[in-house]
């Protein structure tokens, strides 16, 4: 069985303990997840388990041959030949054998005596390169590519034509096409959109090496592995369990410490505060110096970053109507090339989280410019309702954030009054922590900008937020604060996010695009993504499409009609007249299967219309936020879901004899 094996490493960055005597083993069918905060050292642990650093001290032992593949978190750049060419290099581990079996074939022509040897030795790696499946590495390549999201007309585009995002994307395919028994991956999820991470978490649950894999994704973590290993203070301890029972078993375990913890920065402050009062007072010098030596001693307890909880709310969301956004017939294309958005016709009421999904290219981010009013270059209206004010994040807004003052002098001034005291807990939520808040707007990277803007937007008071991909450059415990904040938020939120568990958690109306046409679902995510699978599976009809060059109608039922219709206009007419008698009875069967058709048409559109109304009711922050209510009321659109099939049945019975 390949293994790599880690025995007390332990590494340091000057007085600083990074590993402490850790030790790991990683074998086939592990399936483990790296945590702790920023800075604890995750990635430097990769790296060692890679051979890439070498430790102060311990050993790292790996079976003879075990082929380790590594992926970093950025920086990898592939040039000089197509995508194909490039995946092909992740199978040079293949022609190396092939080469060595090329070669022993060669010595077997001229080498009599070793000849039986030599044969053995061919019949081995022969048999080694056929269970490998290496003979299949067009196909492999072919399914890893696709899955990631690149198309077949990108397989003979050069690597240079590729930006950064996609660039990790072939790094990321040339890992797991290289076969390999350990996989270390460093933020995989990082540059993926939601179904690239799909097509990734189905790979490693069905991977048949072992892993270890670093990402702030806790649905993809949830569903990937089933053990933690928490790095924190240099210390790495063991869980057993996926990371949701990890953060669980976790939070008991921190109850006692918090408690501890909170105790002595009580006692910190008392001492600190004694010494600020009466330090330069020569009566109490003394008793001053005998504090400060007390607070000199003291170990401080230290609770891990990614495990502390805290929590702000928004400026309150001024008034609104209840209709607070309206989308009429809106078309938008580039360069006068097919649209991407077409004809689409939205309703955003107040109180709804409306998600956005759909492929890349799919018009998503268009979308969300349209809104906010920053792309005005489309045909159609958006119509706001009354006193609705938008704030708007999308990844250009880091490119807005400049200057020489400080984070937290930035912050402070931007902040309402009653938010000042919070903003050292909001920056640190963020990923802002100690003397980081002190460092110059200039100096920052495009991620710390990034969550700059994004914290800014949220200090404002605004009551439509209009959010594309804000939890990028954001950890674990900076997405449930953001979050928590916009679920207690008191306005409306239309946002695009490639975080299964932010969607679900978040939405509560599901708009799909597709270039030129789009779907709505009054439902929340998980309701979506039931009702893809189902429709994929066969066992309801599709929903219909609004845009598109192809224009669907707005139920099941006159989409099938107008499928009759044409059916019927292709027939040929039968030269055989019918008798009087015949004709008089065809007529009534006729006349009584249109009644029949009209009844089912009236109900189906009735249960469409009352399935809207309680998707509707769904979106109301009284009923989300009551699970009894909202259990209710799924109940009931799953009713009228069963009962609309069954109807749906019976038309296609009645049209077809009609037709």
């Amino acid at each position: 069985m390949a293994f790599v094996q880690f025995a007390k490493v332990s590494l340091s960055y000057g007085d600083r303990d990074i590993l402490k005597d850790v030790s790991v083993n990683l074998q086939k069918g592990t399936k483990a997840a790296l945590t702790g905060a920023n800075g604890a050292g995750k990635s430097t642990l990769i790296k060692i388990m890679a051979g890439l650093i070498q430790p102060d001290s311990g050993k790292r032992i790996a079976e003879k041959d075990a082929r380790v593949s590594y992926l970093p978190q950025s920086g990898l750049v592939h040039h000089g030949c197509t995508l194909k060419e490039e995946s092909d290099k992740a199978f040079e581990w293949g022609y190396e054998i092939q080469k060595q079996i090329d070669s022993l074939g060669d010595e077997l022509k001229t080498d009599s005596e070793n000849a039986e040897k030599l044969a053995v030795r061919q019949s081995e790696l022969i048999q080694k390169l056929d269970d490998s499946g290496w003979h299949r590495r067009d196909v492999l390549a072919e399914q890893v590519l696709l899955g990631l999201g690149f198309s077949r007309e990108d397989f003979s585009k050069q690597t240079d034509a590729f930006s950064g995002g996609w660039q990790m994307r072939i790094a990321l395919a040339k890992c797991l096409m290289c076969e390999p028994d350990i996989l270390l991956l460093d933020e995989p999820t990082n540059y993926l959109d939601i179904d690239a991470r799909n097509w990734l978490e189905k790979f490693l649950q069905e991977f048949n090496g072992g892993f270890l894999l670093v990402s702030h994704d806790r649905y993809f973590l949830d569903h990937t592995v089933n053990e933690v290993y928490e790095l924190f203070n240099g210390d790495l301890k063991k869980y057993s369990g996926n990371f949701t029972h990890y953060e669980e078993v976790r939070k008991v375990e921190l109850e006692t410490l918090i408690a501890a913890y909170e105790q002595q920065q009580q006692e910190i402050q008392h001492l600190e505060e004694f010494i600020k009062r009466f330090g330069y007072k020569a009566t109490k010098a003394a008793q001053a110096q005998d504090r400060q030596k007390q607070l000199d001693k003291i170990v401080r307890i230290e609770i891990p970053e990614n495990m502390k909880k805290i929590h702000f709310t928004f400026p309150e969301a001024p008034h609104s109507g209840q209709l607070v956004l309206t989308l009429d017939k809106i078309c938008k294309n580039y360069n006068g090339g097919p649209n991407v958005i077409n004809n689409l016709d939205l309703v955003v009421e107040k109180g709804d989280r409306l998600v956005v999904a759909g492929h890349n290219g799919a018009g998503k981010s268009t979308l969300l410019r349209i809104i906010a009013g920053v792309d005005k270059d489309f045909t159609g209206t958006v119509k706001l309702g009354s006193g609705v004010s938008i704030g708007y994040f999308s990844q250009d807004s880091a490119e807005k954030i400049s200057g020489n003052e400080t984070i937290v002098e930035r912050l402070e001034k931007e902040a309402p009054l009653e938010l000042v005291p919070k903003v050292r807990d909001m920056l640190g939520a963020f990923l802002f922590r100690g003397d980081d808040v002190f460092k110059s707007i200039n100096v920052l990277s495009g991620g710390e900008k990034s969550r700059i803007a994004l914290l800014e937007l949220l200090l404002r008071p605004v009551n439509l937020l209009v959010l594309d991909e804000p939890t990028n450059h954001l950890d674990m415990h900076s997405k449930d604060v953001l979050l928590d904040a916009i679920k207690d938020f008191g306005g409306t939120a239309i946002f695009v996010s490639h975080d299964r568990g932010f969607i679900e958690d978040l939405s509560t109306r599901v708009l799909e695009l597709h270039p030129g046409k789009y779907r709505a679902f009054p439902g929340d995510y998980k309701y979506y993504m039931q009702r893809i699978e189902d429709e994929e599976n066969g066992t309801v009809g599709a929903s219909s499409f609004g845009g598109g060059t192809i224009t669907f109608n707005n139920n099941v039922a006159k989409q099938k009609a107008q499928e009759v219709a044409d059916d019927k206009e292709k027939e040929p007419v039968s030269e055989t007249k019918l008798s009087w008698e015949e004709a008089k009875k065809a007529e009534a069967e006729k006349r009584k299967l249109e009644k029949e058709v009209k009844r089912l048409e009236d109900e189906i559109a009735s249960c469409e219309e009352q399935k809207k109304n309680l998707g509707n009711q769904m979106a109301n922050p009284e009923v989300y936020s009551n699970g009894e209510k909202c259990k209710s009321i799924q109940k009931q659109i799953d009713e009228l879901d069963s009962k609309l099939e069954t109807l749906n049945t019976q038309w296609e019975e009645a049209a077809e004899k009609l037709g």
